[in-house]
């Protein structure tokens, strides 16, 4: 296919050696790329398992302590409206290898006391401080299994264009380089063999004068 396409000329061989070092190098950043994006994503994913881990712990511990206050105090959802909503959440980005990675992040201030300790109880107190940390802790695990979604859709177009060059670019500039360098080279050889014959003609026409 490559005979057909590049005519044989020393300007196409010259672009078609730029085109496979360009293909080659372009195949090394796009590997690069991939591993470092996967080192990345591995790294979050066992972030992610850690506090999956552990916010189920915390869940439990809160919606227990909430049961136990329920069961005391009688239904507290009159009290749970006195806790504000949280309005902190802010989202920035940071990019790795070009691929955009969101940051989450809450007010760090210790949680204020919106209601009065006089119509709660220990129980109470404890369900607040539990959600509050989970709350923090689902924001960090939010932040991190969305990048690891947009890491494995970078890493998979990644991969799909390091493919494409190794696998159908390289090969189609080495075989353009091959072709064009041995038909040059045939070129030259047959210059070469019609040179040898026009002297030795001449030569044997001056020894017959």
């Amino acid at each position: 296919m490559a005979q057909q396409q590049v005519f044989p000329t020393k300007g196409n061989l010259m672009a078609s050696k730029r085109s496979l070092a360009q293909a080659r190098l372009g195949y090394e950043l796009m590997d690069r790329k991939r591993n470092i994006l996967i080192r990345e994503m591995v790294s979050l994913s066992d972030k992610a398992k850690e506090i999956r881990g552990s916010i189920d712990t915390v869940f439990k511990d809160a919606y227990r302590s909430l049961e136990m206050a329920n069961i005391m105090l009688g239904v507290v959802t009159p009290l749970t409206k006195q806790i504000p909503e949280e309005t902190s959440v802010k989202v920035t980005y940071r990019s790795v290898m070009g691929v955009e990675l969101p940051t989450v992040t809450l007010d760090e201030t210790p949680p204020e006391m919106t209601y009065s300790p006089m119509l709660t109880n220990s129980q109470f107190d404890r369900a607040y401080i539990c959600f509050n940390k989970a709350k923090h802790m689902a924001a960090t695990l939010a932040e991190i299994e969305n990048s690891i979604y947009r890491l494995s859709v970078a890493i998979k177009k990644t991969q799909k264009r390091a493919n494409a060059l190794k696998n159908i670019l390289i090969p189609r500039y080495t075989e353009q380089v091959k072709f064009i360098t041995n038909a040059l080279e045939e070129k030259e050889r047959e210059e070469f063999s019609r040179q040898k014959i026009i002297k030795a003609n001449k030569e044997k026409s001056v020894t017959d004068n």
